[in-house]
């Protein structure tokens, strides 16, 4: 049975994938996730597929996960995990034909690395995006870590995540965090435009060409030091995590107390 939470159309050899909680901002649970991961997976075997599009229906993209969800996902030893995130946007990253997330309105946390994990990114000029984790009391994973660093560099990773500020979308360019900026209402036939440019051209170039990227950056990666998963996995134990949720739900600025 189709989910419909994603959303999937098929235009000649482009489909758009949408993620359909328009109501929550297209906020992501574990059911959305493991749609997408379907989804995602589904597509990767259809050999006249050319180029993918990600996209957010109503007036966002993608608000990040679903606090209020992931607030109840708690092991017995009290530590949040949300590890559907990750394999998501691993089997998004790992599709083997050209992606492109159209961007509209928030691009948040997790939001934002559904559009990082893409390959290409073009945002409406209304657009904001950012890495508020730090607000809440959470930390990036190690791997999604990589992802900013491999797009935006040291130095604006570590504004991006020191300071949890949203960017608007010229400025998400400026950084190279966007590749395009167009007018709201240009900003569909654009990414259409772009994503049948690219199916235009050859489709065993295009998907041996991906590979060869993703190859090369896995190349550069490594496995964390015990020493940063302990410290992560603490985090993850925190009171200033669960005061940071709780100041999101009772709209109110958290209270920290580095323990």
């Amino acid at each position: 049975m189709e989910s419909t939470e994603v959303l999937r159309q098929r235009d000649g050899d482009v489909v758009t994938l949408t993620l359909n909680r328009p109501e929550k901002r297209n906020a992501m649970t574990v059911p959305m996730l493991e749609a997408l991961r379907a989804a995602v997976r589904e597509v990767a075997t259809m050999p006249d597929v050319r180029a993918v599009i990600l996209t957010g229906a109503g007036t966002a993209f993608c608000s990040g996960l679903d606090l209020k969800e992931m607030g109840l996902a708690r092991r017995p030893d009290g530590s949040i995990e949300y590890p559907d995130i990750e394999d998501a946007l691993h089997e998004l990253e790992a599709c083997p034909m050209p992606t492109i997330a159209m961007m509209r309105g928030e691009a948040i946390a997790g939001g934002l690395e559904l559009a990082l994990h893409c390959d290409l990114r073009v945002a409406a000029a209304s657009a904001r995006m950012g890495m508020p984790l730090a607000r809440i009391g959470l930390v990036v994973p190690f791997p999604l870590t990589q992802k900013l660093l491999d797009t935006v560099g040291t130095v604006k990773t570590r504004e991006l995540l020191f300071t949890g500020a949203l960017l608007d979308a010229a400025s998400a360019h400026e950084i190279g965090l966007v590749n395009r900026v167009l007018p709201d209402a240009e900003l569909e036939h654009a990414t259409r435009a772009l994503a049948a440019e690219i199916a235009a051209n050859a489709p065993l170039s295009l998907r041996a060409m991906k590979a060869a990227i993703n190859e090369a950056n896995r190349f550069r990666s490594h496995m964390p030091s015990p020493e940063l998963r302990a410290q992560v996995a603490a985090t993850k134990r925190s009171e200033d995590l669960q005061e940071g949720l709780r100041a999101v739900f009772e709209k109110r600025r958290p209270v920290f107390k580095g323990c």
